[in-house]
């Protein structure tokens, strides 16, 4: 089922929003403030997470707040990766939440904390245990990042791309899981943890990974994921097919999903990280998805009495 939805990914990091179009984020503001008020008006109990923070910083939530995006949501997200990307120290994540509900009295989620085994699979493995000692208890949510590695064939989404050398491919090694399915070491000590600890897991347009991603996340016995459906992708042929296969194979976990990426023919520029023209487009998409898959409980129940 659905347990929330999240409003955007990482907006306050160049790769996911663009900083030269909206420098101050007042677009990005107002493009929130109309998700969060469309997915309410279609069901008021259903929580709204802002899009995870990355980098943490209080500074974005404030400026937020100043413009009433916080008056929208339900929770603030964060992401965190101290070992591959970010400067500082994995044990510095609960200093790290501390800075956050130092502004906001929101509860704060942590939608993706992840360890490469770019360098060493021992390394990752360390990192899930470690990273669920810090922050167990101390977050409502919290999703590793990734159930699979990205497969080498695929982009990572990010600007640069191999210019930011081993930055760049170090996205290619975040799963428990090898791009072939194989189970890594970290695999066995999420396990431990799994019942506490989520997975947040990108699919991407017909993926085909889906049906085996099921069946490991039931393996390992994961509860809570995160997961995303694309505005962009909802303008291919076939979008509402796919889109009904994959929430209906998710359909035994408690489901984060996030709405993000712009459509190229949407967009301030032609690209995923662009505001959109027309921020009221994004919040009707938003409104579709959330009348489609986690419709309001009197509502659900209206639809089926008339099939």
């Amino acid at each position: 089922m659905i347990e929330a939805v999240k409003i955007w990914n990482e907006p306050n990091n160049k790769s996911h929003w663009d900083p030269l179009i909206d420098p101050d984020w007042r677009m990005f503001a107002a493009t929130a403030i109309a998700a969060g008020r469309a997915i309410r008006a279609i069901n008021p109990d259903l929580p709204r997470v802002l899009g995870g923070m990355s980098p943490i910083d209080p500074a974005f939530v404030q400026r937020l707040a100043g413009f009433g995006v916080l008056e929208e949501i339900d929770a603030v997200a964060v992401h965190g990766f101290p070992l591959d990307w970010n400067l500082w120290q994995i044990h510095e994540w609960p200093a790290k939440l501390e800075e956050i509900k130092a502004v906001t009295d929101l509860p704060v989620w942590v939608t993706e904390a992840g360890v490469s085994s770019f360098g060493a699979e021992e390394v990752q493995a360390w990192g899930v245990e470690r990273t669920a000692e810090l922050l167990i208890g101390r977050a409502p949510r919290i999703h590793w990042y990734s159930l699979y590695d990205l497969p080498k064939a695929w982009p990572a989404t990010t600007r640069h791309k191999e210019a930011e050398g081993s930055s760049y491919y170090r996205h290619f090694h975040m799963g428990l899981l090898r791009e072939d399915g194989s189970p890594k070491p970290a695999a066995e000590v999420y396990r431990r943890y799994a019942t506490e600890m989520g997975l947040c897991q990108w699919f991407h347009f017909e993926d085909p990974r889906l049906d085996d991603a099921v069946a490991w996340m039931k393996r390992l016995g994961t509860r809570h994921l995160r997961t995303g459906l694309s505005w962009a992708d909802r303008f291919r042929p076939g979008a509402l097919d796919w889109f009904d296969r994959q929430m209906a194979a998710l359909a035994d976990f408690e489901v984060t999903v996030t709405f993000c990426f712009t459509p190229e023919h949407r967009g301030i520029e032609p690209h995923h990280t662009s505001p959109p023209q027309v921020v009221e487009e994004f919040a009707e998409f938003c409104a579709e998805m959330v009348a489609r898959y986690a419709p309001a409980p009197a509502r659900a129940e209206t639809l089926a009495a008339t099939g």
